[in-house]
């Protein structure tokens, strides 16, 4: 018989000790900051043209190029970041896109709506990509895997706040005073957690890993079939967020309910809020391909109930689900790029998996916008775009062999891109 004692149980996970990390708090409340305006700009340009005489088409029109352009932009800041460092994309970008947005109520009237367009543009592709760099930053912030982990769901169920609280503060501020000092608050706080996430020691310091071979070999390319794969299964993820809110200003139409085109995205991004905090306090099993699959049936499972065109409360609370499971969608997808994309380009692969998103809920938008007037399209379109996600997905899993082990794209092969974790006694490369 065996005196060998069984070995103890990790510890578990608990977000305090997240939060208590060095820099964690830093840089998840800037990046948050940081990142307010994704939710703030849209609703105040809008409310600015409509303020200055302009048509509400107009407004749609230039909210929707400020979000085009800063999700087409995400690649190529992806890469300048791999190859010169966060701090030297993060900090021009953030003063660019601040002084932009300043300056669109300032130049607007005067100059028509081709300077309009222009400054808007121009303030959405200047916008920086924190949200990227923050998941470049957690494996040298954290090297405990468990803690990465759950920093990451905690990271990715957080940001639905932003487009619950960002509005509302546009609001309130458009109604005290005007739209225009809603535009000047989005320049500051988009400048102000830029600063704060770009001026800590693991931005500063961080370099990406440089690939083993510098040649234009596979092992450099970001066009594997796995990841391309993975990025048009989440244009399906995107698509069904996009429809989802044109369908919940459809059912606020149809009930006589204005509050609930507000109401059920907000109920849907507090269930991937909580979703976030969920998962991350439960330990990973499988791979995270698999874990992808599951959680993008769990998804589209999820849709499935609006099918029987609810009622608008039943509706508001069966929205919960799928969003709680969106938070684990897009967390493994994020661990599974982070294994299929060669080392020295994370930040760009994550880029581009933020675009596809980006891309999939504008075509749902679209989409739905066209299908409103039909109650059962309207309300079918979210699953149709979750489906597609999950049955592509389906296709990817034997082209999803990682180039790399997770987290491996995060490791500085020169001395210059060593960051020193100040509880560790070793060197973290970032």
């Amino acid at each position: 018989m065996s005196l060998t004692a069984p070995p103890a149980p990790a510890p578990r996970i608990t977000y305090g000790a997240v939060l208590g990390s060095p820099y964690v708090v830093r840089l998840l409340g800037g990046t948050l900051t940081g990142r307010l305006p994704n939710g703030m700009v849209p609703v105040a340009i809008l409310l600015w043209v409509t303020a200055t005489g302009g048509s509400i088409a107009f407004g749609g029109l230039l909210s929707a190029l400020y979000g085009l352009a800063s999700s087409v932009a995400q690649p190529v800041k992806g890469r300048l970041m791999d190859r010169h460092g966060q701090t030297a994309v993060h900090l021009p970008a953030a003063l660019l896109n601040s002084a932009l947005l300043v300056a669109l109520p300032l130049a607007g009237p005067h100059g028509g709506p081709a300077l309009a367009t222009a400054i808007v543009v121009a303030a959405g592709l200047s916008a920086p990509s924190l949200e990227a760099g923050l998941r470049a930053l957690w494996p040298s912030v954290l090297p405990d895997p468990r803690l990465r982990h759950a920093a990451l769901a905690l990271d990715t169920g957080t940001q639905g706040l932003l487009y619950i609280v960002g509005p509302l503060l546009v609001a309130a501020l458009a109604s005290a005073h005007s739209p225009s000092l809603a535009l000047a608050a989005s320049a500051v706080l988009g400048l102000a957690g830029t600063v704060a996430v770009a001026l800590t020691p693991p931005s500063r310091h961080w370099r990406p890993a440089q690939s083993a071979s510098r040649g234009p070999g596979p092992q450099r390319r970001l066009t594997s079939p796995g990841l391309v794969l993975l990025f048009v299964s989440l244009t399906g993820v995107g698509f069904a967020i996009g429809a989802m809110n044109v369908w919940a200003i459809a059912m606020a139409k149809q009930h006589g309910q204005d509050m609930l085109s507000g109401i059920i995205p907000a109920a849907f991004s507090t269930g991937s809020f909580l979703g976030g905090l969920l998962y991350g306090r439960r330990a990973q099993a499988g791979t995270a391909t698999g874990r992808l699959v599951i959680a993008g049936g769990a998804f589209l499972a999820g849709w499935l109930p609006l099918l029987a065109l609810l009622g608008p409360y039943t509706a508001t609370t069966a929205v919960v689900v799928p969003g709680a499971f969106l938070t684990v969608v897009v967390a493994c997808a994020y661990q599974a790029t982070d294994a299929l994309a060669p080392a020295g380009r994370t930040s760009e692969a994550y880029a581009w998996l933020i675009l596809s998103i980006g891309a999939g809920q504008s075509a749902g938008t679209a989409l739905a916008g066209r299908l409103a007037e039909h109650p059962l399209d309207s309300a079918a379109l979210p699953a149709v775009g979750a489906a597609f996600a999950l049955a592509v997905l389906l296709a990817a899993r034997s082209h999803t062999v990682p180039a790399r082990s997770p987290g491996a794209g995060n490791a500085a092969a020169s001395p210059r891109a060593t960051y020193h974790h100040p509880n560790s006694t070793s060197s973290k490369h970032t």
